[in-house]
């Protein structure tokens, strides 16, 4: 008979992986208390709020995270295009997660030995700003089967992290 293991007992080896999150005017606090806990799931660095009015912490948002947000360091800004241009002087390679003309499924990126990641999400409704798509290195999308051509951002995100991280643990 199996035995269900608990996050003190499950064997995950610790890692942290060279990607941040940046979340373009994600405001739902379910969806960021889920994107803190992806983002512990996953070890990624940190995790950019950015827009007006965002509001972080909240209730909803602490029962959601479950204390994550206390372990992933995160910072709340208003203006984006300043985030992602001090991330592109820093090395990383932008892109967001986002169903375009010419992005590419998440399996088919093809991530170099020591690249920096900065993946840029959208909000729920409007996903990522094309003005923001202009400066990324490459658009990526989840394949999809059905009939329905979007999905949860936050499972959206747990989806792309899990494939980006599998390719980086090939060079860590």
């Amino acid at each position: 008979m199996a035995e269900q293991l608990h996050h003190h007992s499950s064997g995950f080896i610790k890692n942290q992986f060279p990607i941040t999150l940046i979340c373009d005017q994600v405001n739902s606090p379910a969806n960021i208390g889920s994107l803190f806990r992806i983002a512990d799931s996953f070890g990624i660095e940190q995790i950019y709020f950015c827009g007006e009015g965002i509001s972080v912490i909240s209730k909803r948002m602490q029962r959601t995270a479950r204390a994550t947000h206390e372990i992933i360091p995160y910072h709340q800004v208003e203006n984006i295009l300043s985030t992602i241009e001090q991330f592109t002087s820093n090395g990383y390679t932008l892109l967001a997660l986002e169903i375009t003309d010419n992005s590419i499924p998440v399996s088919e990126y093809k991530i170099e030995a020591n690249e920096k990641i900065a993946l840029i999400i959208g909000e729920e409704n409007f996903g990522v700003s094309d003005q923001i798509l202009t400066k990324v290195k490459q658009s990526i999308h989840i394949n999809m089967y059905g009939n329905n051509s979007s999905m949860n951002v936050a499972t959206a995100t747990g989806i792309a992290l899990y494939e980006i991280t599998q390719k980086l643990s090939y060079h860590y």
